[in-house]
């Protein structure tokens, strides 16, 4: 944590503010506020993202960004080699950044900068990751003007400070209320073109939209939805399907490496899982497949054990005691004492709320908790 009082004040009115907040979304807003008071900005974008891929996912707050730039934004994120990528972040040292000190004080070098902020008059960035240790929860980016000064040192010490508190807030609201019950789904296949416009959709894709997104935006069709920008609070609205397809395009030019995945809550509070991949492995630019399908709980144990802070040698343990294996056995694979593996178990029993082996693997592997950090993002105009 920065040592000056203004770094201070702010962790700890970030602090408060997820005290307070009910959702996510009411997070996102208030953390928004009381960092726009110490580091001021014109324009900002904050997402959750999947910890295991950094793909980006609903809730999302976006203020006064064009909604047309969106597919530009989300290209030049997997298909340059620009400066600050919200991966590069997630692995930094200091994981916060300014756009103008990364390229020596010439924007003009960064994709980014030419087709999404120059366009819309912005002339800095400063960008950040909030990391629990070496994991991502979440990541933003806040602009600036032309005309204003930009981002300095001290404005990115600050953020640095808030990382692991923003951080540890969002990994906490991984964990909060049980899995709605209900029947599952049928996996939906959808296909876009060029641009993430949707070109089709099963009949189960369609229901798993609905299921995610809500009912349609002034009654246009999905195809209608997704082929356009008009619409204002499509910038970005449908995260995570343009990340999605921007990458797998990504993955088909050898720019970057699967898996293209990632794990949200629907509306109703059921976990998702989305693939995505080029319809031909040999042609970037053919279209891109998207399947949606109920999440297993394979698919949703890391998140889950991640929310939790497990150590990695708590996690070793755990998944002995997932695969069955005794107190003596996990202490021999692992080249402890005994005693020691029962000290990490009850670590681990302190940490998940549970009493019982039984009881931490149902709750780890079984009851697929509700994560208020995938609900639906919000846009604000100022």
């Amino acid at each position: 944590m920065t040592a000056t009082a203004t770094g201070r004040r702010l962790v700890a009115a970030v602090q408060r503010s997820e005290a307070r907040a009910a959702t996510v979304d009411a997070f996102f807003a208030d953390l928004s506020a009381e960092v726009e008071k110490v580091v001021p900005f014109d324009g900002a974008m904050w997402f959750g993202v999947d910890p295991s891929t950094l793909l980006a996912l609903t809730p999302s707050r976006v203020q006064n960004m064009d909604s047309s730039l969106c597919w530009p934004f989300w290209h030049a994120e997997f298909h340059a080699n620009d400066a600050l990528l919200f991966r590069d972040l997630a692995r930094q040292t200091r994981p916060a950044g300014s756009l103008r000190l990364a390229t020596g004080g010439r924007p003009v070098r960064s994709a980014r900068y030419r087709d999404f902020m120059a366009p819309q008059g912005y002339d800095d960035e400063a960008r950040v990751a909030f990391r629990t240790g070496a994991t991502t929860w979440a990541v933003a980016g806040l602009y600036r003007e032309k005309g204003r000064q930009p981002f300095t040192p001290e404005d990115l010490e600050l953020l640095n400070a808030i990382s692991p508190v923003v951080g540890a807030a969002l990994r906490r609201r991984s964990v909060l209320s049980p899995l709605p019950t209900g029947s599952l789904m049928s996996p939906g296949v959808l296909l876009f073109g060029e641009g993430a416009v949707l070109l089709s959709a099963n009949v189960e894709a369609k229901e798993w939209l609905a299921q995610l997104y809500g009912p349609n935006l002034d009654g246009l069709t999905w195809t209608e939805l997704f082929s356009s920008c008009a619409t204002p609070d499509l910038l970005l609205h449908y995260t995570p399907m343009q990340p999605l397809v921007s990458r797998a395009r990504a993955v088909a030019r050898g720019y970057d490496e699967g898996p293209v995945r990632v794990r949200l809550r629907d509306r109703g509070g059921r976990w998702v899982v989305l693939h995505a991949s080029c319809l031909d492995a040999t042609d970037a630019d053919a279209p891109v497949v998207v399947v949606v399908e109920p999440a297993k709980s394979a698919d949703i144990a890391p998140i889950i054990v991640e929310a939790y802070g497990l150590t990695p040698r708590e996690r070793e343990v755990v998944r002995g005691i997932s695969t069955g294996l005794s107190t003596p056995e996990i202490a021999a694979e692992l080249h402890l004492s005994g005693h020691t593996v029962r000290d990490y178990i009850k670590s681990v029993f302190e940490k998940v709320g549970v009493g019982s082996r039984g009881e931490l693997i149902a709750k780890l592997f079984a009851e697929h908790y509700a994560d208020t950090l995938h609900e639906e993002m919000v846009h604000v105009d100022a």
